[in-house]
């Protein structure tokens, strides 16, 4: 019989901010890796988007669920251009094969987010730049 998997607690005002890295946005975000869950392909984290900061194309192999505590975030460029506008508090579904050209964040933000499955960044013809999953996060958090 496998093991059980261990349960988990994160202070998360002990953990200290890292640059999400610059290949996959811009504008200075910050992030907080929570949790990595191996047996579902899953991690968790907390992003710290600054007025104007963005997340690169990527294309979301599997399902993810946000939490929006804070701030605004234009999803596919937002309400205005045929996505969807967050205001905090608000939540978020994404579907498997969910595409995002334009994630964007016009005033300081945060949500937490749990990837369910690997976020493949594109280029603007839709060719991959890098896939990042659970174990890709965990290397990149360090």
């Amino acid at each position: 019989m496998k093991p059980k998997t261990n349960e988990e607690y994160v202070q998360i005002d002990a953990l200290q901010w890292q640059p999400f890295p610059e290949v996959f946005s811009t504008g200075g975000i910050r992030w907080k890796l929570l949790h990595v869950s191996p047996e579902q392909g899953a991690w968790t984290a907390i992003f710290d988007c600054p007025a104007g900061s963005s997340f690169a194309p990527h294309v979301h192999a599997g399902p993810g669920e946000y939490l929006l505590t804070k701030g605004r975030m234009d999803v596919r460029g937002g309400k205005a251009d045929g996505g969807d506008t967050a205001v905090a508090p608000g939540y978020g579904f994404e579907a498997s094969g969910a595409r995002h050209d334009k994630t964007q964040f016009p005033v300081d933000s945060e949500f937490y987010m749990t990837f369910l499955g690997p976020l493949t960044f594109i280029r603007p013809d839709g060719s991959p730049i890098a896939v990042v999953g659970w174990a890709e996060a965990q290397a990149a958090w360090g």
